[in-house]
């Protein structure tokens, strides 16, 4: 049985097609992502204080003001049921918010980055990869085997 040297960790376990001896850069670098990064932050702290906020407020208000949350509204109606299923209608406010804000903000900024990412992937990709000899079988993707 012939014998082989140890394998190093550090080897890959198929064939690249080339190698790259710049860094690849990173896409948390970019300054688009940065704004993206902040634009969601701004949102989901506004979001969670607005929700957080009304529930804590519902919450504070039915131990310490049980007095007026059994005020009756209308028949069997008290403001504490109100305010409680007003809880539904600010996590809805929410939702919509949120689906509205990254529709408009964050996703043409994720679109731009990714197109900007894919352009620059296909750039380095068409560089690197040289004209393969006849005996070679034709390799699909980075790393040797379909993409899907």
């Amino acid at each position: 049985m012939p014998e082989f040297p140890p394998r190093r960790e550090d080897t890959p376990t198929f064939p690249l097609p080339h190698i790259e001896h710049t860094p690849p850069s990173r896409i948390s670098d970019h300054p688009e992502f940065h704004s993206l990064r902040r634009a969601q932050r701004r949102f989901g702290t506004r979001a969670t204080l607005l929700s957080a906020g009304g529930f804590l407020l519902y919450v504070l208000l039915s131990s310490f003001v049980p007095a007026v949350m059994n005020q009756p509204l209308f028949g069997h109606l008290t403001i504490g049921l109100t305010l409680g299923l007003g809880q539904f209608v600010i996590m809805g406010v929410t939702a919509w918010c949120y689906v509205r804000h990254m529709r408009d903000r964050v996703d043409p900024l994720a679109r731009g980055l990714r197109t900007r990412r894919h352009e620059n992937d296909n750039r380095h990709a068409r560089s690197a990869t040289a004209p393969q000899s006849a005996g070679q079988p034709l390799q699909h993707g980075a790393r040797g085997f379909r993409t899907w």
